[in-house]
């Protein structure tokens, strides 16, 4: 099997597990479901799966969109890495110090209040929308059916079970958190009382300025008779490193499972918690579970034009799972670590996800045998070239090496959904010497594509519309399209949050702008200013066939289409469908060709028809608007939800739960 064809069969399997996964009736295991993540992530680094947020919610419960849509934490698995975080966030703007709280091992829920009074709690879901479990939730420990003031807007939590209920009543599930997933979904509420809804964040609705800072959205919280994480204050990463350490030798005894701290800027960014990733919070995790094993050899992944090196080791239980492949990630690691075949070595899973190994294991801990050094491969098995190790990676220098060249056809369908434009039509274009480079994809006519193989007149051309479709792509996107290694549209979207927003500021940045923006470094700004000026002809080509344009810089307002959905059906009037599905693009949101569970809407001029999409869109609680709403829509920015609100972000008591 081809790295494509693996590539492809990893995210069907991804996809399929995602929902029973996130929402606690899992057919696999975690450690299982997390392999598969580590290889795909091995594989294809910017694979468009592994950006997204969660999976589909299980049926049986009526859907519900969240305030805001949960996104995504930063993670940080030793001090270093945290601290490198932290001594960028103490650059920002207003910073006003930290807040640091536990880190719940459960479930997500937001509790919505009108008028103060409980309107509704939503899962997690698909970090939009999510199921409406309201009456298993006013059973909960915690959960207020309404407040003592006139509140409208979310109140953010994690559902958890207590160790002693856990130990007295539920041993036949595997954990807690397993436990707490399925009783809060049982559609017969039984159970539900023995859940605790610990609150950790607060929003309210259409008012960003509301709370000051994050600690008075905690003071807030405790008054209102919640149950509130106890939390803490502090000025500098040190001291929050040596409380971490603290409370990791402490958190057997704890009441609930935590696995790490949720850290914050105290000062509260309206901005940043609409991104998908905010910024400003961090979950610190504690040190992983380690393993010792034998480094049988080391095989060489080739994505594009990198070769990373994968140890494969003697089998090993790590995290419920069984580990025989882990990350070595580059040659300096290899060197640094003095790494031998047949060493004995030291493998965790970084972030809970990641087999890697970290270092030798101590002297003593397994018997070894013959050491042989490791053999870095010299020459690209593409072109022959000779490989450049650079230390942080290996990889073909050669811009023309037919690998690269390919990958990055496939990479720009990827990005810009070019669907009819899969991988064998690729193929056959790519070795026919036809198409090389992007911009040739739109010099391709109808009667030169319907002669391929499984073409014909018709598809040929429906191929060619769908390519020569105008569009215009966020600059992120653009850049993300071009392949260039290790920079997806993450990476870019913080160079443009950076003021690198448009091709000519990025073009006139140098190595040591793009190096100083939090999250880039050094390596990754190489790679940047060396990828656009290597690429500068062909950014030209593509930029002046017509076809594809890049947006200018997006308004703040812009932003709050980020995290939703669309799907249209049937003839637009004012314009072609494809020019409507780039226009949502260009705003952030994403475009979907059927009906699915995590849409935020659909979109037909015939609004009441019984079609399929029609129906099934109305069965899953999914908007059905017409051509008229969504132009409102694309205009205003405004959905009818708050733009500003809580992200997800987990805390469980110090020991006693206050409020």
């Amino acid at each position: 099997m081809t790295d494509q064809e693996r590539i492809r069969a990893l995210e069907r399997l991804i996809e399929t597990y995602q929902t029973s996964y996130y929402n606690g009736e899992a057919e696999i295991s975690d450690g299982e479901f997390d392999l598969l993540w580590d290889e795909l992530k091995t594989l294809d680094p910017a694979n468009p799966v592994l950006a997204r947020v969660g999976a589909d919610d299980t049926d049986g419960f009526p859907k519900a969109r969240h305030l805001i849509p949960m996104g995504s934490q930063e993670k940080a698995a030793n001090p270093q890495e945290f601290t490198a975080w932290a001594e960028g966030i103490c650059t920002y703007p207003g910073f006003g110090g930290f807040l640091v709280q536990y880190k719940l091992d459960g479930a997500s829920l937001e509790l919505q209040y009108e008028g103060g009074r409980l309107l509704r709690a939503v899962t997690r879901g698909n970090g939009t929308v999510g199921d409406d479990i309201t009456a298993n939730a006013r059973q909960m420990r915690g959960v207020r059916g309404t407040l003592g003031e006139n509140f409208s807007g979310g109140v953010r939590g994690e559902v958890v079970m207590l160790k002693a209920i856990w130990q007295e009543k539920y041993r036949d599930k595997a954990n807690c958190r397993n436990a707490a997933n399925g009783l809060m979904r049982r559609k017969d509420g039984r159970g539900s009382e023995d859940l605790s809804f610990i609150t950790y964040d607060v929003s309210a609705a259409g008012d960003p300025e509301f709370f000051k800072n994050e600690t008075e959205k905690i003071r807030w919280l405790r008054d209102q008779g919640f149950l509130v994480a106890e939390s803490k204050e502090f000025n500098d990463a040190g001291s929050i490193i040596a409380y971490r350490e603290e409370i990791a030798k402490n958190r057997a005894v704890l009441p609930v499972d935590i696995d790490g701290l949720v850290v914050k800027d105290k000062t509260t960014d309206p901005a940043d918690l609409r991104r998908a990733r905010p910024e400003r919070q961090i979950a610190f995790k504690f040190e992983l579970e380690t393993a010792f094993a034998i480094l049988r050899d080391v095989e060489w992944s080739e994505s594009g034009a990198t070769y990373t090196p994968i140890g494969v080791i003697d089998p090993v239980r790590l995290a419920g799972t069984t580990v025989q492949r882990a990350n070595l990630n580059n040659p300096d690691m290899i060197r640094a670590m003095e790494l031998k075949i047949g060493s004995a070595v030291s493998v965790v899973k970084r972030g809970e996800i990641i087999p890697k190994i970290e270092g030798l294991a101590p002297p003593g801990i397994l018997e070894t045998g013959e050491l042989r050094d490791i053999v870095l491969p010299r020459t690209c098995t593409s072109c022959g070239s000779d490989l450049k190790d650079e230390g942080t990676r290996l990889l073909c220098p050669n811009p023309s090496c037919p690998k690269r060249l390919h990958h990055r056809l496939e990479k720009w369908a990827a990005v810009l959904d070019i669907r009819e434009l899969g991988e064998k039509i690729i193929r056959q274009l790519f070795d026919s010497g036809r198409v090389k480079a992007i911009s040739d994809l739109y010099t391709l006519t109808v009667e030169e594509l319907a002669d391929y193989e499984r073409m014909g007149e018709q598809s040929a051309a429906k191929l060619i519309r769908h390519i020569r479709t105008p569009r215009v792509l966020p600059l992120q996107v653009f850049v993300a399209g071009l392949d260039l290694e290790g920079v997806g549209e993450l990476i870019m979207e913080r160079a443009v949050h950076a003021g690198y927003n448009t091709l000519d500021k990025l073009r006139a940045a140098g190595v040591e702008d793009l190096a100083k923006i939090h999250g880039i470094g050094t390596i990754t700004a190489e790679t940047i200013v060396a990828g656009i000026q290597e690429l500068a002809e062909e950014i030209q080509k593509i930029l002046t066939r017509g076809s594809v344009s890049i947006a200018p810089p997006p308004r703040d307002e812009e932003q709050s289409l980020r995290g939703l959905s669309f799907c249209f059906t049937g003839e637009l009037r004012t314009m072609k469908r494809a020019v409507a599905e780039e226009q949502v693009k260009a705003l952030g949101a994403s475009v979907k060709s059927s009906v699915v569970k995590d849409l935020s809407y659909l979109v037909t001029n015939d609004t009441e028809s019984g079609s399929a999409k029609n129906k099934k869109a109305r069965d899953l609680g999914i908007p059905v608007i017409d051509e008229d709403t969504f132009l409102g829509i694309v205009k205003s920015g405004s959905f009818g939800i708050s733009k500003h609100g809580p992200r997800e972000c987990g805390a469980v008591p110090d020991g006693l739960f206050h409020g």
